[in-house]
C-alpha cells in the first residue's frame, strides 16, 4: 500500500468524524465560550474547518509565510456556512492527497512567519501534524463544548456515553 492511499483513508474518517461534531453546533450557541479565555463555538468550529483546508496547501506548495497582520480567518455566519465551508475544504484535500505521490510527501515544507523558517519537515509529517492531530485536538475540545450544551456528543473511535 502507498502511503498516499493510508493517508487519504486517515484524512477521510478524519474528517467524517469530524463533520459529525460539527454540525450539532447549535444555531443559537455560535458564540456560547466555556470561560473569557478561549474561543467561542462557532469560532472554535471554523478554526477546525479552516485548518481542514491546509491539507491543500501543504500539498500543493511548499512553503507558508505566515504574516499575522494580514492573515484573516475563517468566521462562519451559520451552522449552513461552516459546513458547506468544511465540505469544501475536505473536497480540495481530498483531491490534493489524490494528486500526490509517495516521493511528492518526501519533499521539504517550511513554515515561515515574516519571511523566518520557524520549521522544515516532509510534507507527510507537516499534514500529519496539521491537517490531522492538529484538527483532532481542537475535536477534542470542541466535543466539551458540546458536553457543556447539553448536546450529544458524537463518537470519535467508537460509541460516546450518548450513543450506547
Amino acid at each position: 500500500m502507498k502511503l498516499t492511499d493510508s493517508l487519504i483513508r486517515e484524512f477521510e474518517h478524519e474528517a467524517q468524524t469530524t463533520r459529525k461534531h460539527l454540525e450539532r453546533l447549535p444555531e443559537d450557541k455560535l458564540d456560547w465560550q466555556p470561560h473569557q479565555k478561549p474561543f467561542t463555538a462557532v469560532a472554535l468550529a471554523s478554526h477546525i474547518t479552516e485548518m481542514v483546508g491546509w491539507a491543500d496547501a501543504i500539498l500543493n506548495q511548499h512553503e507558508l509565510n505566515f504574516d499575522p497582520a494580514t492573515y484573516k480567518p475563517y468566521h462562519a455566519t451559520s451552522v449552513a456556512d461552516l459546513l458547506k465551508t468544511f465540505d469544501d475544504n475536505v473536497a480540495k484535500g481530498k483531491q490534493a492527497l489524490a494528486g500526490v505521490t509517495d516521493e511528492t510527501l518526501k519533499q521539504p515544507w517550511s513554515f515561515k512567519i515574516m519571511g523566518r523558517v520557524r520549521f522544515e519537515r516532509p510534507k507527510a509529517a507537516v499534514l500529519r501534524d496539521f491537517a490531522f492531530s492538529h484538527i483532532i485536538h481542537h475535536r477534542g475540545q470542541f466535543s466539551v463544548y458540546l458536553r457543556l450544551l447539553n448536546v450529544p456528543v458524537p463518537g470519535s473511535y467508537g460509541p460516546s456515553a450518548d450513543e450506547q
